[in-house]
């Protein structure tokens, strides 16, 4: 049993930053696999970032390499996106993942057991 709440979002303009927090509850965190995904309107969940239960491992989406970076401090349950050089096309509801399986798929929603409730970034042009 996992919760997990993100924080962070909010407005920017294209070209500015924001860094998402996601803090989880409970005493496993460290062994959990994390995710950030994102879903606008009308559209499909999308993954974002993926990382490693112990952080030495990271995967992006194409379409943020290189502007977002995932972190990880597992002594405060919290795992980070730091995003710059934001786009519009980035604006959408940003939701923190976990998965405490023994297959992981980073990119694919399913992979993963707990979700947040979603922080919003909107980035206005």
């Amino acid at each position: 049993q996992v919760q997990l709440v993100e924080s962070g979002g909010g407005l920017v303009q294209a070209g500015g930053s924001l860094r998402l927090s996601c803090t989880a509850s409970g005493r496993t965190f460290s062994s959990y696999k994390m995710g950030w995904f994102r879903q606008a309107p009308g559209k499909e969940r999308e993954f974002v970032a993926g990382i490693s239960s112990s952080g030495e491992a990271t995967y992006y989406a194409d379409s943020v390499k290189g502007r977002f970076t995932i972190s990880r401090d597992n002594a405060k349950n919290t795992v980070y996106l730091q995003m710059n050089s934001l786009k519009p096309e980035d604006t959408a509801n940003y939701y923190c993942a976990a998965e405490g399986g023994w297959n992981w798929m980073y990119g694919v929603a399913a992979s993963y057991d707990y979700w947040g409730r979603g922080t919003q970034v909107t980035v206005s042009t």
